[in-house]
């Protein structure tokens, strides 16, 4: 269950996602970045193939046996829509609260990146995308990463 948020927590830039479309410059997505990630039907496809991927996974996928995927694809579509700037809103849980108990380490934050990864590479995600929405991401490792 700990990666199931950990997942949301990927897709969420921890407390600034509720901010994400009226944010300063510094917090804002990168011009274009929703229309280079395929508009609202690329998201979609990325996050399908984001969580089967994440299902299949032999070190994180057993953690997902009781998440209904069809709500978790829905979600991280609608999270990276919101980051990447598109028209899209989130009104989720906050990272840092869902985190707060979970023992969530480095490698099982990285071994979730590795799988949106190989999503972004399968679904033809220019490299220099892929960069822009992870470095969207990265910051909210501090929220979600509670086992140093």
């Amino acid at each position: 269950m700990k990666i199931f948020s950990l997942c949301f927590a990927l897709a969420l830039a921890g407390t600034q996602l509720a901010h994400a479309q009226t944010a300063a410059a510094p917090d804002a997505p990168p011009p274009g970045l929703y229309a280079a990630l395929g508009e609202k039907a690329g998201i979609d496809r990325l996050a399908d193939d984001f969580v089967e991927r994440l299902l299949r996974h032999p070190r994180i996928g057993p953690q997902f046996k009781e998440v209904k995927p069809a709500a978790l694809k829905e979600s991280l579509a609608e999270q990276f829509c919101v980051l990447s700037g598109g028209p899209c809103t989130y009104q989720g849980a906050d990272m840092l609260d869902v985190h707060a108990d979970m023992d969530i380490n480095k490698g099982d934050f990285n071994a979730l990146v590795e799988v949106l990864q190989r999503a972004m590479d399968a679904q033809g995600i220019a490299f220099s995308q892929q960069n822009r929405l992870l470095a969207l991401l990265a910051p909210m490792h501090r929220d979600i990463i509670t086992v140093r």
